[in-house]
C-alpha cells in the first residue's frame, strides 16, 4: 500500500478492539488490532500450525488463536501483562460466572462505605494526581474487600473481579488516552456524588466483564515468562510455524509508565525502583533507573546491526542527544539478539510477521521497518517484505507497517 493512501485506519489500531468482547477489557497503549491479527492468520496458518507471540502485550494474538482453535504460545517479561493475557484467554465455566455475580455486590457495597474493611491504597508516587481523595478512598475500600475475599474465592472469579476493578480504577483516573501515550488531565475538583459514580462504574464493569467471559474459546494458549532475547531457553528449537507480534516501538515511550496504575493496584509493583528495574530488563525501557542505566550501558557481547545507514543515523541522533543515540543503539542491539533467537525457535518454512512503527528523533527519521527487514535477512530469514498498513496519529512521517519474512526450508 503506498504511504499516500495509508490513512488512519482505526480498525487496525486498538480502537478496533474496544467493542469486541474480551479484547476491550482493558484499554492499554501497547495494543494492536484483532482484525489485523485475523487477517495475517488467515493467510499464514494451516491446520496444525503452532503460533508464537514473543511480546504478548495485552494478549491479542493469543486470544485470536484461542477463539480459532489454534495452538499458541505467548511470552513477555512483564508479569502483569502475562496475568492479563491469562485472564483474557481463560475458559470460564458457568460456576465462575455465578461466583462473579455473587461476590461483585459485596465490593459495590464496600465502595459505598458499607464495610468495616480499612481502605488499601498502593504506594504509587503522588497518587493524589491520579484520583481525587473521595474516589481514591472508594477505590481503596473496593481493593481492600477484594483482597479480603481473595483467599476463599476461586482464581477464575478473582481474575474477573480484578479486571472489573482495573476498568473502574482507570475510568475515574485523572488521565487521558487521547494520544499515543497516557497523559494527566486537569486536576478534578471534589465533586458531590463521586463515590456513587464509582459504585455505578463498578457494577457496570462487573456486568461487562461477565458478559465477555461467556465467549467460547476452543484452545488455551501457553503463557510464559520469558526474555525475548533468549527464546530458546524456554521454548526449544524449531517449534513455531507462524509468529505474529508487535514489539515495543523505538520511540522511548515506556510501557511501564503506562502500566503503573494497574501494576501498583494489583501488587506487581510496590516501589518506584521496582518499576525502573523491570523497565531496564525490557527492550526499549527508559523509565526511572533505566534511564541512568542507559547512560552507562556498554554491550557485553556487541551485536552488529546489519543496516548500511544505521551508524550514521545513531550518530546524527547522538549529536542532538547522546542519551537518545545510545537508546536507539541499545534497542536494535537487543532486537538483533531477539531475532537470532527467533530464527532458532521458528520451524523451517515458518513465517514471521512484525507490526512495527517507524520513529523520528528531532529531524532524524529512523526507518525501523527497513532495519527490521535487514535484521531478519541477516539472521537467516528469507523474502523479507514490508507492507504499510496505516498512517499514525502523530508526526506526518510516521506510519505503521507489517514486516514479514520466512525461514527457508519446507515445513514438516
Amino acid at each position: 500500500m503506498p504511504r499516500s493512501t495509508a490513512t488512519r485506519r482505526s480498525h487496525l489500531t486498538f480502537q478496533g478492539n474496544l467493542k469486541s468482547t474480551r479484547y476491550g477489557w482493558l484499554r492499554l497503549t501497547p495494543a494492536y488490532s484483532v482484525h489485523l491479527v485475523e487477517e495475517i492468520l488467515g493467510s499464514a496458518v494451516t491446520p496444525g500450525t503452532r503460533v508464537l507471540d514473543p511480546f504478548c502485550g495485552t494478549g491479542t494474538t493469543a486470544l485470536v488463536c484461542a477463539e480459532r482453535g489454534l495452538a499458541a504460545d505467548t511470552t513477555d517479561i512483564n508479569p502483569f501483562l502475562l496475568w492479563l493475557t491469562k485472564a483474557k484467554t481463560r475458559r470460564y465455566r458457568p460456576v465462575d460466572l455465578d461466583g462473579l455475580a455473587r461476590v461483585a455486590p459485596r465490593i459495590e457495597a464496600a465502595i459505598g462505605g458499607g464495610s468495616r474493611t480499612k481502605p488499601w491504597v498502593p504506594a504509587l508516587h503522588q497518587i493524589d494526581k491520579w484520583w481525587e481523595r473521595a474516589v481514591l478512598e472508594a477505590l481503596g475500600r473496593a481493593m481492600a474487600e477484594l483482597r479480603r475475599i481473595e483467599a476463599g474465592t476461586p482464581p477464575a472469579v478473582v481474575d474477573l473481579l480484578k479486571v472489573a476493578f482495573c476498568q473502574t480504577m482507570i475510568e475515574h483516573a485523572n488521565v487521558s488516552f487521547g494520544h499515543q501515550s497516557m497523559s494527566f488531565g486537569r486536576r478534578r475538583q471534589r465533586q458531590p456524588g463521586a463515590v456513587a459514580r464509582v459504585a455505578e462504574t463498578w457494577a457496570q464493569a462487573a456486568l461487562v466483564v461477565g458478559e465477555g467471559a461467556t465467549s467460547t474459546l476452543a484452545t488455551t494458549p501457553s503463557v510464559v515468562l520469558c526474555d525475548a532475547r533468549d527464546l530458546r531457553r524456554r521454548l526449544g528449537q524449531s517449534r513455531y510455524g507462524c509468529v505474529i507480534t508487535s514489539p515495543p516501538y523505538p520511540n522511548r515511550m515506556s510501557y511501564i509508565r503506562e502500566l503503573r496504575p494497574y501494576m501498583y493496584w494489583l501488587g506487581y509493583l510496590d516501589h518506584p525502583h521496582a518499576a525502573g528495574e523491570l523497565d531496564w530488563r525490557a527492550i526499549g525501557g527508559t523509565w526511572g533507573s533505566a534511564t541512568s542505566n542507559l547512560t552507562r550501558w556498554v554491550p557485553e557481547h556487541p551485536r552488529r546491526v546489519p543496516f548500511a545507514g544505521f551508524r550514521p543515523i545513531v550518530d546524527r541522533i547522538g549529536k542532538r542527544s547522546p542519551l537518545l543515540g545510545r537508546y536507539v543503539a541499545k534497542y536494535f542491539h537487543d532486537m538483533a539478539l531477539h531475532v537470532e533467537s527467533l530464527f532458532a525457535v521458528t520451524r523451517a518454512g515458518g513465517s514471521v510477521h512484525y507490526i512495527i512503527g517507524n520513529s523520528k528523533f528531532y529531524d532524524v527519521l529512523l526507518p525501523v521497518e527497513q532495519i527490521f527487514a535487514a535484521l531478519f535477512r541477516d539472521a537467516g530469514f528469507s523474502e523479507p517484505a514490508i507492507r504499510t498498513i496505516r498512517k499514525r496519529t502523530s508526526k506526518k512521517e510516521l506510519y505503521e507497517f507489517v514486516v514479514s519474512a520466512r525461514k527457508p526450508g519446507r515445513s514438516t
